[in-house]
């Protein structure tokens, strides 16, 4: 007998999902999973509206931390906001697209396929993040979204990923974004980018670091300040 989108969505969750999400280090199942910290919740929450034979759902993430939460052997949920976080984005704002994401699940052969790919996304994106929100002491910001505007409008031009963002991590610039070290095209656009961040002699740091969404280094840059 053919299986519902509900029942499909279901089987997902239960059989594929869940355990890619404990494979990768988060606790729970069905619709809430977190990472163990002692000090914050981080939390992901899969949110979802059935309809018209399908069933489409998306991603939510927060952070928040633990003394604020009064419901401390629960998880908040990352589905409905509390006011108490320290951060909140759907996954669709940490993705290159942009904007809202969803996936959906509808009877047929490829139904899984979505599930699959709901995956992938928390393992380059939505984990990456997650981890260094529960620590972002760690990392300075160097530019936000507006700030990268120009760097980003020139590598749209070379139809190349744009940076996601840009952090100062023990005297480096590190770019993060979806790229591969296989890509020349890439490389060259980003190794001009790097050569512009180190032209304004910012001694925060000395070198620039290339960086894909599963953390992995591509390429460093060096730069030479003057001599004080």
């Amino acid at each position: 007998m053919t299986r519902t989108a509900q029942e499909l969505y279901t089987a997902g969750l239960r059989e594929h999902f869940g355990p890619a999400l404990r494979g990768l280090g988060f606790r729970g199942w069905r619709h809430s999973f977190s990472l163990p910290d002692p000090d914050r919740w981080a939390v992901l929450g899969v949110h979802a509206e059935p309809g018209d034979g399908r069933v489409r759902y998306t991603l939510n993430l927060s952070v928040t931390d633990k003394a604020a939460w009064d419901r401390r052997r629960i998880r908040p949920d990352a589905n409905s906001p509390s006011g108490l976080e320290r951060w909140r984005s759907p996954i669709g704002e940490l993705l290159p697209v942009g904007g809202e994401v969803w996936w959906e699940v509808a009877p047929g052969p490829r139904w899984l396929v979505a599930v699959e790919d709901s995956v992938a996304a928390v393992r380059s994106y939505a984990l990456p993040e997650l981890r260094r929100r529960l620590h972002p002491e760690e990392r300075e910001p160097y530019l936000g979204r507006a700030g990268l505007d120009g760097v980003n409008g020139a590598l749209a031009a070379a139809s190349v990923a744009r940076i996601q963002r840009a952090e100062l991590v023990g005297g480096v610039l590190e770019l993060h974004g979806a790229w591969s070290r296989h890509d020349p095209v890439a490389e060259a656009v980003l190794a001009g980018s790097a050569r512009g961040f180190l032209s304004v002699r910012d001694r925060r740091y000395r070198r620039v670091r290339v960086i894909d969404t599963l953390g992995r280094t591509l390429w460093e840059f060096e730069g030479h300040h003057d001599a004080d």
